[in-house]
């Protein structure tokens, strides 16, 4: 048997920073200077000298890029990005369309490894963060006592964005140094605390934050159990000892999808995006009361890419991506829960809870019939009795779960 021939790489994906051509390696220098067209944006293509290739812009829309590229097979290519093309760029997206063997990748310093240089941080301890071209509001859930976060921006108003965040949530306190121009001539740096910043800076910029907690800072772990003080509400929704055994059961993975049927306010789909990196989730929820509740959370406690459907069950299942985790807080039903199961991927979780005894009751008949766990939680707290302090009970949950294997 004869192997096929090896399509050889067309397509070089080169980093390039603030130093322009000096700052590449000879060989990826040559690359640029022999590349027959070059794409990538007007920053790069001022710094990147070869007089004769053609120059493309990005594309817009942005997801005409590959599209771009594919009809530039047959000829020298290059695509210029910032720093390390599979660091938060644009070379991971490319890579999943384009076969790597067709593909060089010629790395530069990332904006995270030269920022952590100026500030004299570990990058091990420090966590790494995009908001350019995506919502503000998801770095609000790595905001915690003592963290040290850097963040590439999506513009000039980003660091007042991120104060504010800081500030409103008791971290005004928290140094922020916004970096611009990382590596070339007109490299600057500003520092302030985000209680007080006021700095205007370069559009293009990269931000430093040592968070510092102050005595009434709100406490936003990452880990399931948020105080239920914490969410806009009717009162009706997950509380906060069984929102933690519910996710518990559902975990919470990076990259997966979670559907929550009946969503209410959006607890549970909000913790479960904040307790994994690039977890998404999609909530369905009838009632436009509790939709608006659960966007209000999800951009208040960092989570803004909460995907929300008016919809019943099961009705409302059709054409959603398969999920990883299904949850059922509210519309639980044997047809639910079999276009759930049915719907889930290898090694989904499903996890249902209920109140009532009628809920209750098909739980059991579902444990029955598909087996998995089925417990019962019960919570009380303390509260006052007159001038003394007793317990008081919570109704209780009954929980089903199960993994599909």
């Amino acid at each position: 048997m004869v192997n096929a021939p090896k399509t050889a790489p067309w397509l070089h994906i080169v980093g390039i920073g603030e130093d322009g051509m000096d700052g590449l390696t000879p060989a990826t220098r040559a690359v640029v200077k022999a590349a027959e067209v070059i794409v990538g944006g007007n920053r790069h293509h001022t710094l990147s000298a070869n007089p004769t290739a053609e120059r493309i812009a990005w594309p817009s829309p942005f997801d005409a890029m590959i599209e771009t590229l594919e009809n530039l097979k047959g000829k020298r290519a290059v695509v210029l990005v910032t720093g390390d093309p599979l660091w938060f760029s644009v070379g991971a997206r490319i890579g999943r369309t384009i076969p790597a063997d067709q593909l060089v990748y010629h790395p530069q310093l990332s904006a995270f490894q030269l920022a952590s240089a100026r500030m004299g941080w570990s990058l091990a301890d420090v966590e790494t963060l995009t908001v350019h071209g995506r919502p503000v509001e998801q770095m609000i859930a790595f905001i915690q006592p003592d963290q040290k976060l850097i963040v590439l921006t999506t513009g000039a108003e980003t660091p007042n964005q991120i104060a504010k965040f800081l500030t409103d949530r008791g971290f005004g306190k928290s140094k922020m140094t916004v970096l611009a121009a990382m590596g070339g001539d007109r490299e600057e740096r500003f520092d302030g605390a985000a209680e007080d910043w006021a700095h205007e800076v370069p559009a293009f910029n990269t931000l430093c934050i040592d968070c510092v907690a102050e005595p009434d800072a709100a406490l936003l772990p990452r880990v399931p159990g948020l105080a239920d003080s914490l969410f806009v509400s009717d009162g009706t929704m997950t509380k906060q000892e069984v929102r933690a055994a519910t996710l518990a059961k559902l975990m919470p993975m990076r990259g997966a999808l979670l559907w929550d049927i009946g969503t209410g306010c959006g607890s549970v789909a909000i913790e479960w995006m904040r307790a994994a990196r690039y977890a998404r989730a999609i909530g369905i929820e009838p009632r436009a009361d509790r939709r608006d509740m659960a966007a209000q959370n999800a951009l208040a406690l960092g989570a803004p890419k909460l995907e929300l459907i008016d919809g019943t069950v099961p009705y409302a299942l059709t054409n959603l991506d398969a999920p990883d985790a299904v949850f059922i807080g509210g519309g639980l039903s044997r047809e639910t829960v079999e276009a759930a199961w049915s719907a889930l991927r290898p090694l989904g979780r499903l996890v249902a809870n209920a109140v009532t005894l009628e809920s209750e009751a098909t739980l059991i008949e579902l444990h029955k019939t598909f087996g998995g766990d089925l417990v019962k939680i019960q919570t009380h707290r303390a509260e006052p009795i007159g001038k003394l302090t007793g317990w008081r009970p919570a109704m209780p949950v009954t929980q089903w779960s199960l993994i599909k294997r």
